[in-house]
């Protein structure tokens, strides 16, 4: 397969899937930016995370991530409470409405995911998953932090 094939290939999905998921996500009213949502899965996903922390797992600019998180308390997705450890950091956690938004982003990226892998077999979405990992390890292997987001 010639590179601009497989290139056309990855651009047409990514088109496709991002399609789709801002379809289903202002359908279901949520109106955060992707960026606003993967903070939220990053707090979701770090017990205990600080903003210092959320930078580092997602290789962001700390300066984005806090201004993104205050956009987030002032909304009201997430809180923030004093690190007893350190008087210099928050914790960060979701409140209500914020598990609740990003269980509506979960079940709308769930059924894009189900949308994309009709008809294919579990045989199938398992290669495809092994060979985007390569992929995407190949990438990333000498990225620099910009590149890799």
């Amino acid at each position: 397969m010639k590179d601009s094939a497989i290139n056309e290939s990855l651009q047409q999905l990514i088109r496709a899937y991002k399609r789709r998921l801002r379809a289903g996500i202002q359908d279901h009213q949520i109106g955060l930016p992707v960026s606003h949502i993967r903070v939220l899965k990053g707090v979701y996903n770090l017990p205990l995370s600080t903003a210092r922390l959320i930078a580092q797992q997602m290789i962001l600019d700390k300066a984005q991530v806090t201004r993104i998180l205050n956009e987030l308390v002032h909304t009201g997705l997430i809180e923030k409470t004093d690190n007893p450890d350190d008087r210099r950091s928050q914790f960060l956690t979701l409140t209500a409405n914020g598990i609740s938004t990003l269980e509506k982003v979960s079940g709308q990226e769930a059924e894009v995911a189900r949308q994309m892998a009709r008809n294919l077999s579990n045989e199938e979405l398992e290669n495809f998953a092994r060979i985007a990992s390569i992929m995407v390890a190949n990438m990333t292997e000498h990225a620099t932090p910009d590149e890799r987001n």
